[in-house]
């Protein structure tokens, strides 16, 4: 029996300038049912290419060469109707950003609904509302949620509705595209279980894309790594994990650190820390939320941040963990001035948080915000200098305006910084735009830097270096930081202490090894349960 997919030295190109750009070069790998294959690799490797060109989802100026066997049939030699034909019912995708995916004005049920109406003809409309309540149910999501809009779900729930469109019309090859990208920890294992239960029971191929190698040497059985537009190694996940032959894929691994494992405490990217990171002490408290709590609409409206009490100290950085809806954001944007508290009250440097827009004007300077989409946060017709300059401006600090952005761009190492003021945000990597967001928090030399999930967005060495970067800063800077994060992996590598929060609580406290190794709330362990981790045998077994 043939499988699935094959691909048959495929390649893309991308006509640019008159002339062909290679972004994948050569690919040879199949797929049969009830297999699922990790494609792993960086942003720009051409994984996502690769997987579009299975269902031929590329814009006009790509040119498909090789054979891109589907079912049997070569994609590129289909009739615009038999493609459409192939489109949900031979192979789906789960596109990644389920909030952008759906339609914000439609429900779930509609939506669920529109790929059958498309390509499964007319059918009765009790039947259909049938059909859509057994998706529902299969991807685990509550039938009364039919008549729901997107806003009104979580994150794991919008990307169960995307799950249960592709789904609809009973494809055999599904496509997942960054499927858990920006989800917390428990949520996403629970979607990765869900995939591969779904694969299993239904006799489907599985194709999941991502950069994060720990997420599919855990819900994959067969692993490829692409690096600048080539397969460069693949095989089943258990042996190209423990014994990886290329380069690329022993850095992919060693990006993402193991929790407990001491070689990557305060150590981004497998390196080691250097004395001086290591001997830092924190100091005395200087931004602290005491008995703070918010609640949001009146009587028994949402109590998101409940007397929580929580200290930021002079030199340190404080990692601030939990699921998403736990109110971590919510709390941040309270300490920064930004929401004012039900009760309790914020310090900072002992004094008491101001009201006024002067005062709180000035607490700004002392204390900014690492926005985590650094694509959102970057004006797109502000060049890099403009970025930077406009704290500046708005603080009336222009007198030595160009040095300061220079220092600022140089100190998160974007070097040299005048080669830098004249580019667009589009003009940068992901990393780039990411150093460009610090370098507006660095400009005006504030005392704590609040980064909420900096590197959520990163490829994986980008990660690493991203992270290096803010310990670098507290090094040099006696910078502090409260870094908002769902990932246990950044909170072991570069934080002194840990505050894990739930349902607007903070239910446990302490320095990163004591919480993380022996934790002592039952929502600690579930967390770090749910972690993926990188299989790999023992050493002595190898």
């Amino acid at each position: 029996m043939s499988p699935i997919l094959r691909l048959r030295d495929t390649s893309v190109s991308y006509l640019r300038d008159g002339e062909l750009v290679p972004a994948v070069r050569g690919v040879n790998l199949s797929l049969d049912a009830g297999e699922t294959l990790g494609l792993a690799g960086e942003s720009g490797c051409g994984k996502t290419t690769l997987a579009m060109s299975v269902l031929h989802l590329l814009p006009r100026s790509a040119r498909l060469d090789g054979e891109v066997l589907l079912d049997g049939h070569d994609v590129r030699t289909l009739s615009w109707g038999e493609l459409r034909a192939a489109r949900w019912s031979s192979a789906s995708v789960v596109f990644q950003g389920a909030m952008h995916a759906l339609n914000p004005v439609r429900s779930i049920g509609a939506q669920i609904a529109e790929p059958m109406r498309l390509h499964e003809g007319k059918q009765s409309e009790s039947r259909l509302r049938e059909r859509i309540a057994e998706l529902l149910e299969q991807v685990e999501l509550p039938v009364r949620r039919v008549d729901a809009h997107p806003h009104e779900l979580s994150g794991g729930q919008r990307q169960r509705v995307m799950i249960a469109m592709a789904l609809a019309c009973g494809p055999r090859l599904l496509i997942a595209d960054e499927p858990t990208t920006a989800l917390d920890v428990v949520v996403q294992s629970q979607i990765l279980e869900l995939l591969g239960r779904l694969v299993s029971e239904r006799d489907i191929a599985l194709m999941m894309i991502s950069h994060d190698l720990s997420v599919l040497s855990s819900s994959c059985s067969e692993l490829a790594v692409m690096y600048q537009g080539e397969l460069v190694e693949q095989g089943p996940t258990d042996r190209v994990m423990a014994d990886p032959g290329h380069e690329h894929s022993r850095a992919l691994a060693a990006a993402f650190p193991t929790v407990g494992d001491s070689r990557f405490r305060f150590a981004p990217a497998g390196t080691r820390p250097s004395e001086e990171a290591s001997s830092a002490e924190p100091g005395s408290a200087l931004l602290a939320a005491r008995g703070v709590s918010v609640n949001f609409g009146s009587g028994d409206g949402i109590h998101a941040v409940r007397e929580v009490n929580l200290e930021v100290a002079d030199n340190e950085i404080l990692a601030l963990v939990g699921q998403s809806g736990s109110g971590k954001t919510t709390l941040a944007r309270t300490l920064l001035g930004l929401q004012r508290p039900s009760s309790g009250r914020v310090l900072f440097d002992g004094a008491e948080l101001a009201t006024s827009t002067r005062g709180l004007r000035r607490y700004r300077g002392q204390v900014q915000l690492v926005l985590q989409d650094p694509t959102g946060a970057l004006n797109p017709r502000h060049t890099v200098y403009e970025a930077v300059a406009e704290g500046l401006r708005i603080h009336g600090a222009t007198s030595d305006e160009r040095d300061r952005v220079t220092e600022a761009l140089e100190a998160a190492e974007l070097r040299p910084a005048e080669s830098f003021f004249a580019r667009f945000p589009h003009e940068l990597s992901g990393g780039q735009r990411q150093r460009v967001v610090i370098a507006g928090a660095l400009v005006l030399r504030p005392s704590v830097l609040v980064a909420d999930e900096p590197v959520a967005s990163l490829d994986a060495t980008v990660r690493g270096e991203i992270l290096a970067l803010l310990l670098r800063l507290r090094v040099e800077r006696g910078l502090s930081t409260l870094v908002i994060t769902h990932d246990l992996g950044l909170a072991w590598t570069i934080a002194d202490r840990v505050a894990v929060m739930y349902q607007g609580h903070i239910v446990e406290e302490g320095e990163v090894e004591q919480v993380l190794l022996n934790p002592a709330h039952d929502y600690t362990r579930t967390l770090l349960a749910a972690v993926p981790s990188l299989r790999e045998q023992p050493a002595t077994e190898r």
